[in-house]
């Protein structure tokens, strides 16, 4: 394997093809500048020769971490495949242009769901969010513009590990990290 980038996107196709529940799950942990760590699931959307793609309102928690402390680190399992793979790197917003182009491909429920949602905000009740749901609703009839609080992130992995797990814990663990010159480095890791 020379490109772990092209080898999470063969585990990932897999992991789908294998029919794995919710293949694109990923767990993305955040720090703050003081170097709080929080971490919560968030849903892996492209992988391409940059990094990995997600999306989220820019309002969020995870977002302002990823704003004022601009590294991240990912972890995938696909537990049926006894399969993980870690990521580690620095953090970038996606451009407008590719945050318009995946949020025009969500279903209607979802981009209204986005104007309606003060992500991670206290809310008074659940009445309240579903009669903002309903003004957006009312607002855009038909075509639903992304909300300028909302778009897309991308880590530009640094380190990269994958892990197959093995009979008797003498699992496979191989780590990848990125040199200065933008090559990729492999070492095998001992279980």
């Amino acid at each position: 394997m020379n490109e772990p980038l092209a080898q999470f996107q063969h585990w990932y196709e897999h992991a789908a093809a294998a029919g794995v529940a919710e293949p694109e799950a990923m767990a993305l942990a955040t720090a703050t500048p003081e170097g709080v760590p929080s971490v919560r699931f968030v849903l892996l959307k492209g992988i391409d020769e940059r990094g990995v793609e997600f999306f989220t309102n820019y309002e969020s928690r995870k977002a302002r971490e990823l704003v004022a402390n601009p590294h991240a680190a990912l972890a995938v399992l696909w537990k049926p495949l006894q399969r993980q793979i870690r990521l580690e790197g620095p953090v970038e917003k996606l451009s407008d242009e590719e945050s318009d182009a995946y949020f025009a491909s969500r279903s209607r429920g979802s981009q209204l769901g986005a104007w309606a949602s003060q992500q991670s905000q206290a809310i008074p009740d659940r009445e309240w969010l579903e009669a903002r749901l309903a003004s957006f609703e009312a607002e855009y009839p038909a075509t639903v513009p992304r909300p300028p609080h909302w778009g897309g992130f991308l880590l530009r992995p640094e380190a990269i590990e994958f892990w197959e797990g093995r009979p008797n814990r003498l699992h496979d663990r191989e780590a990848f990290t990125r040199g200065a010159d933008g090559a990729w480095h492999a070492r095998r890791l001992s279980p």
